[in-house]
Formats: C-alpha cells, sequence, structure tokens
C-alpha cells in the first residue's frame, strides 16, 4: 500500500476562539513495506498527525490518499484493551476472521501464549502493550500505525519488544508509521526517519536507512547516531 501525505495545515481553535496551528507542510510518500518513524518534541502534533493519517480526523487542510479498502492497525499510546474481555477476547474482536493457527503464531511471536485466557488488569504494562499489538497485527493491516509502543518500558523490555515489532513488520509488507521519542527506538526500527519541529510541527530533516533493520551492525547504528547528533536539532 502506498501512502502520500500532503498536510498543509492543521488548526485548533479553543474555547476563546484563539487560532492555536497544529501541524504545517507536513508531506511525505511511503512505500508498501516502508517504515516511516517521526521523532519530535512533546506536544508538537504527532498524535494529531496520526489520527488524520487514521482517517479519525477530516478537519485539516491538504489531503491523504491511500486505498480506501486498506486495512489499518493502530496502537495508541495506551494499550486501551477491553477489561472486561480476556486478552484472546480483545484480539478476536479486532479480528473475527483470523483462524486458530495464525493467533497462535502471533500470541508465540510477542511471548504471550500464557497469557491468552487472562484479562488486563491481570496484566503488567509490558504484556498488556503486546496485547495491543497481537490486537493491530491480527487485523493484517496494509497500514499500521505505532504511537509511542515502547513508551514507559525499560530499556531491556524495550529492545525485546522492539525485536517482536521487527519480527512483525517483516512478515508482511505493511506500510508503517512509528511515532516515538526515543531515537534508539527510531533507527532500530525505521526505513526513514523524519525528524519533527515543535508546533507547529513541520519536517525539518529526513533520513534514509538503507541497511535493511535485520542486517543492521552496532557501528552502522552508532554512525546514525552521530548523524543525528551533528544536525543539532535541540528540540529533538
Amino acid at each position: 500500500m502506498r501512502l502520500e501525505v500532503d498536510i498543509t495545515g492543521k488548526v485548533f481553535k479553543n474555547v476563546a476562539g484563539e487560532r492555536h496551528d497544529v501541524l504545517v507542510g507536513i508531506n511525505f510518500t511511503l512505500a508498501s513495506g516502508e517504515v516511516g518513524v517521526f521523532v519530535g518534541p512533546s506536544g508538537c502534533g504527532k498524535s494529531t498527525m496520526l489520527r488524520i493519517l487514521a482517517g479519525l480526523d477530516h478537519q485539516y487542510q491538504g489531503e491523504v490518499l491511500r486505498p480506501a479498502a486498506a486495512r489499518i492497525g493502530m496502537v495508541f499510546q495506551e494499550p486501551r484493551l477491553l477489561p472486561w474481555r480476556s486478552v484472546e477476547d480483545n484480539v478476536r474482536l479486532a479480528a473475527p476472521q483470523a483462524d486458530e493457527a495464525k493467533l497462535a503464531t502471533l500470541f508465540a511471536i510477542l511471548e504471550l501464549s500464557a497469557h491468552r485466557k487472562h484479562f488486563p488488569g491481570e496484566l503488567s504494562l509490558g504484556l498488556a502493550r503486546r496485547a495491543a499489538l497481537a490486537r493491530a497485527f491480527a487485523v493484517d493491516p496494509d497500514f499500521l500505525i505505532l504511537d509511542e509502543p515502547l513508551a514507559s518500558l525499560d530499556d531491556a523490555l524495550a529492545a525485546r519488544l522492539r525485536e517482536e515489532i521487527t519480527t512483525l513488520v517483516g512478515r508482511r509488507a505493511t506500510t508503517t508509521i512509528l511515532v516515538t521519542h526515543n531515537l534508539e527506538d527510531a533507527i532500530r526500527l525505521g526505513d526513514r526517519l523524519f525528524l519533527l519541529s515543535a508546533r507547529p510541527a513541520r519536517i525539518l530533516h529526513v533520513l534514509p536507512i538503507r541497511t535493511p533493520r535485520a542486517a543492521r551492525t552496532e557501528t552502522e547504528i552508532k554512525d546514525i547516531r552521530t548523524q543525528l547528533a551533528r544536525l543539532n536539532l535541540a528540540n529533538i
């Protein structure tokens, strides 16, 4: 699925009628199977951009082009699981067509096999985030949106979940957008990095990463960190 985005402007007005520009000049294209990662300061408008891309917000200037029948999977900043349903039922509710073999494989990759019958209140934050990922991937998305999926996790757990996301993204040619504050996540997961300004968010710099995720060495990752440091983008 090819995604073409040209958001020329997004404006909020508060109750006093004051205008607040949120997004301006967000223009990019992602090809099928490509992972674009957006990094920017808190409050710059990243989540607003994701709502527009997901088709949840139509009040903006510009256009977003993607196939009308594209299946969308989305992971929010919070897991947003239904507390009265088990992990498996949360996933099946989003993807009723998923068969047992597919779910078993998905739960195994995300280390959820032993937690299928558990309820969200019985899960740690890491397991809840895995369940949210399972729900998104179970629909076989053409377009996957990940909004800070590793936030509030310790470094070791985030690294494990990063590997699991890499495995899942690599299994299908899904166009993926990831929003994060963490440059490590961006470098290890992205094919292209989009660095955003403070509000109103605009794209300051685009950094393509040519080496496939699975083939990136620690030396290459360090070099990318150095490139980003040289940009001296103080608001990132």
